[in-house]
């Protein structure tokens, strides 16, 4: 199994507009972030798309993306959402609609923003197409197959919103977490590689930070960690330098295999 990161950064994106900071300023390339998604290949050739944020087209041309077989959404927040448009140029070339999964409310407020996408009653303008999207709905612990893949939900609180992560076999997928409750902890047990959010050195209202996403991928004991949904905040080299061994900062375009 074989995950990409398309981008790793928070709603901002790195670098932020307005902004002269070192790392908005920065020549590394891992320091530019551009909003979080993850693309997933199965042995079995099954492709997983988590998320459509904002520079979806750039994100799949870098990698080289012609097919998926799924969407998954963890959330309807902006910068997990709104390149969902771009999902047009992939649904161009399947003969039946893209299946597109998450939380309940997450794909009926995706239904109710974009209702071309979903609707197959609404018509694309002539001479023109659209994005053609099947919502679905999962709940916590449930677990479907697409292809060769089993993929569970796993619930986590963003403020007052709920986030669904994902487990799809040996590899974890968990943004915009504030915390990772008993529950979700035992669902993630036993994976190889666990990807999480840590946002900064200090508490965030709506996201884990740095230490405490340090303390959970202990929890979870993983055998590779990355870190992703990165602020300006941190340098890559800087943050890689001063992690635990088996934890590190997730770049746009990382390859991990497991």
């Amino acid at each position: 199994m074989k995950l990409r990161f398309l981008g790793t950064g928070t709603s901002f994106g790195v670098p932020q507009i307005a902004c002269e900071c070192a790392v908005c300023r920065s020549d590394d390339p891992r320091d530019r972030r551009l909003r979080s998604a993850v693309l997933i290949d199965t042995d079995g050739g099954t492709r997983i798309l988590i998320d459509t944020p904002p520079e979806l087209r750039l994100q799949l041309l870098a990698a080289g993306v012609d097919a998926l077989d799924v969407v998954l959404f963890t959330h309807d927040h902006a910068d997990h959402t709104h390149g969902i448009d771009d999902i047009r140029a992939i649904t161009m070339r399947r003969t039946a609609a893209l299946p597109m999964i998450g939380p309940a409310e997450t794909i009926a407020s995706l239904a109710q923003r974009f209702p071309y996408v979903f609707d197959p009653a609404i018509p694309p303008p002539p001479g023109s197409s659209k994005p053609e999207g099947q919502g679905r709905s999962i709940e916590p612990g449930q677990r479907i197959t697409i292809g060769d893949a089993t993929i569970e939900a796993i619930e986590v609180p963003h403020g007052p919103k709920r986030v669904f992560g994902y487990r799809i076999g040996p590899v974890a997928y968990v943004t915009d977490a504030k915390s990772v409750p008993p529950q979700a902890l035992t669902q993630l047990r036993g994976v190889e590689l666990l990807v999480i959010n840590a946002l900064l050195r200090r508490q965030h209202p709506l996201h884990l930070s740095i230490d405490e996403a340090i303390q959970v991928a202990r929890e979870v004991g993983a055998r590779r960690t990355f870190f992703t949904h990165l602020t300006h905040h941190e340098s890559h080299a800087a943050l890689a330098a001063e992690l635990p061994a088996g934890i590190a900062p997730a770049h746009d375009g990382l390859v991990v295999e497991v």
